[in-house]
């Protein structure tokens, strides 16, 4: 009886202890524990400098993603596919968990990604160079068919009245760029021209664009690739006063005001976010638990088309950056 008599009194004197002057336990006023170190890095290596419109979203995928799955996420671009490959053979020799690279020109990337898969290190290819994907040895693309896309452009701009287009290429050996124009002209049925431009120069853009349209003035549609270009065919539209019909492939907070306006008839959408945020759950997902996905076929994350009946939907969502 008297030892328990004195167990009680000590645990009685513990839990007085533990309690502050306003009735709260010390334990809850103690220093928040740190968050767990990062289980794992992860290099995502595309075709674009930070600055792109474009790209920007597809980092705030991968980078949200990190986020999320507590890992650390890089984010590297170069449009000269020789400091690409530079830029994936330091990523192997930092030997981190996973690699993440679009391929713009896959035959310039084939050596560099042989070696990571070489020294084991998982690779998933975004958004360019789905064809060469698996014979690379990557666990798999993640990004849409630049044929499939091109097709439903067309059909589009077709059902517009569009009878000779005006295809605006703003990276010079860009397989998939040219993929977009191919599949385009399958599906029109007219004229598809290409006009070759410079993305890092928007104002020669336009009047490159400009000029086309005021001396042909049979071509009543453009199709541009890219978002800044769009805006930019938007002045030369407006500037050589065409009635062509213009349309691009992706997002932008500008885009979708020239939707909203009537101004651009609509906007190819491969919901680039998804380009970021797929891949790192993919490769985590495999390096915790052995996991693939796609089964040997690509991951498609459009098409998708954005036209004045649902642009405000998405308006929001790109001016936050994640569309």
């Amino acid at each position: 009886m008297k030892r328990t008599r004195i167990v009680v009194a000590l645990l009685g004197a513990l839990a007085l202890a533990g309690c502050s002057s306003g009735g709260q336990s010390a334990a809850s006023s103690a220093p928040a524990a740190e968050a767990p170190a990062a289980s794992g890095s992860y290099a995502v290596i595309t075709h674009a400098a930070a600055g792109d419109k474009f790209w920007d979203v597809v980092k705030k995928g991968a980078e949200a993603a990190g986020k999320q799955y507590g890992v650390n996420v890089t984010y590297q671009g170069d449009g000269e596919a020789g400091k690409q490959s530079q830029l994936i053979d330091q990523a192997v020799a930092q030997k981190v968990d996973g690699i993440v690279v679009s391929m713009a020109n896959p035959d310039a990337l084939k050596e560099a990604i042989g070696k990571a898969v070489a020294a084991k290190i998982p690779v998933v290819t975004i958004n360019s160079g789905a064809e060469s994907s698996k014979a690379f040895g990557a666990l798999t693309h993640v990004g849409q068919s630049e044929d499939v896309a091109g097709r439903g452009a067309g059909e589009q701009l077709k059902a517009a009245g569009v009878t000779k287009l005006l295809c605006v290429i703003h990276e010079a050996g860009n397989i998939g760029l040219e993929q977009r124009c191919k599949g385009a002209e399958q599906s029109l049925g007219g004229t598809v021209e290409r006009l070759q431009v410079d993305v890092a120069n928007l104002a020669d853009v336009t009047s490159k664009v400009a000029a086309k349209l005021q001396s042909d003035t049979s071509v009543n549609g453009v199709l541009t690739l890219n978002p800044g270009v769009a805006v930019a065919a938007r002045d030369a539209v407006k500037d050589a006063g065409s009635q062509a019909k213009l349309a691009t492939f992706d997002l932008s907070p500008d885009v979708i005001g020239a939707i909203n306006a009537g101004e651009v008839l609509f906007a190819v959408d491969q919901q680039q976010y998804l380009q970021g945020w797929l891949p790192i759950t993919f490769l985590k997902l495999y390096k915790d638990n052995l996991n693939t996905v796609g089964g040997g076929l690509p991951v498609n994350t459009g098409p998708g088309f954005v036209t004045k009946d649902n642009a405000a939907q998405v308006e929001k969502l790109a001016g936050e950056g994640t569309r």
